[in-house]
């Protein structure tokens, strides 16, 4: 096939366009950056922004199937760019797909979506959006997010089949997010751990990802398709230990554990504070902690995949236990360089 794949030279969007190469489709990426190591690698590059219809209307001509992955992440009070890029980014995408009559979309969305702030413990997709609480607790980017895959699913029909991924806690080798944030708040002594340490999540190792988006287009390619119109959580198929693996992850680059604790409720007023200062003032950059954060870090969030393993096809190939040997040897090789 003939994919556009939205934020293709980002850390997931350049996995699923190197499975797409892989597998012998043809692809075309689009972007802001010029990335120059995907056009030697004989992949179009498509420059523009996601909020431009036009510039999205012209690089969704000639293709098949859009994967879009693209969207502004992170927990910015400035509440504009979240909705410009992830919301009417992806209302671009649907429109471009119907003027260009591409057949099938995969959107990638965020388990976030349904988040609402208490413990979710292996839930499904039946789990309604959380857009009230989202919106209450100023997480523009997962409410952004969620009405963006309700468009998504909304617009899926006879000539545009669509579907949402979400998958939770992407992790890996050239990850620009996660774990870089996580090393560098260690290592100026930032990191607290909040709550009582016990809370379960969800991860997913970057190629798993990837693989599942391939899985999903593969799905929509069905006239019946099982896929059309839902959405799917994502795994490594079993919850861990936040903090346990947050350690794992900081002994990777030599660091210890994290051991100064903070309870739930003092960094949920914490949060509160910090989001009204850099709300009222417009400061740029993230405020430190959020009450969105303080929750995500404190609460368990792990999710049923059977959905996904019975209309996708999908279980995770690559192992936690691998995973992990893989994003050790990156971040050493990081360290010498």
């Amino acid at each position: 096939m003939h994919a556009l794949v939205t934020g293709g030279g980002g850390f997931l969007g350049r996995y699923i366009v190197e499975q797409l190469i892989e597998r012998g489709d043809q692809v075309r990426s689009f972007g802001r950056g010029e990335y120059p190591e995907l056009s030697e690698a004989g992949i179009e590059v498509v420059r523009g922004d996601i909020a431009n219809e036009i510039a999205v209307a012209d690089a969704c001509a000639g293709i098949d199937c859009v994967f879009h992955v693209a969207a502004l992440p992170g927990v910015s009070m400035r509440a504009k760019p979240y909705y410009d890029v992830n919301l009417s980014g992806t209302l671009n995408v649907v429109a471009a797909c119907r003027e260009h009559d591409v057949s099938r979309l995969v959107y990638t969305s965020s388990p976030s979506v349904v988040f609402a702030g208490e413990d979710q413990a292996g839930i499904d997709e039946t789990a309604p959006l959380a857009l009230d609480w989202l919106r209450e607790h100023r997480s523009y980017y997962s409410h952004s997010k969620a009405l963006a895959e309700e468009h998504v699913t909304n617009a899926s029909g006879e000539h545009l089949r669509t579907c949402a991924l979400r998958p939770h806690l992407i992790w890996g080798p050239r990850d620009g997010h996660l774990v870089p944030r996580l090393l560098d708040r260690a290592r100026k002594g930032r990191l607290r751990r909040v709550g009582s340490g016990t809370n379960l999540v969800d991860m997913i190792y970057v190629e798993n990802a990837a693989e599942a988006h391939l899985l999903a287009a593969d799905a929509l390619a069905q006239e019946d398709s099982p896929a059309a119109g839902k959405a799917y959580f994502l795994s490594q198929g079993e919850p861990v230990n936040c903090w346990g693996w947050i350690d794992e992850i900081l002994g990777l680059a030599g660091l210890g554990p994290v051991e100064r604790p903070i309870s739930l409720p003092a960094a949920w007023r914490i949060g509160h504070v910090l989001e009204s200062l850099y709300k009222t003032l417009q400061l740029s950059g993230e405020p430190p902690m959020t009450r969105f954060v303080a929750a995500q870090l404190a609460k368990s969030h792990w999710y049923d995949i059977s959905a996904a393993r019975r209309d996708l096809g999908y279980s995770p190939q690559v192992t936690t236990e691998e995973g992990m040997r893989r994003l050790g040897e990156w971040i050493q090789a990081l360290e010498t360089q």
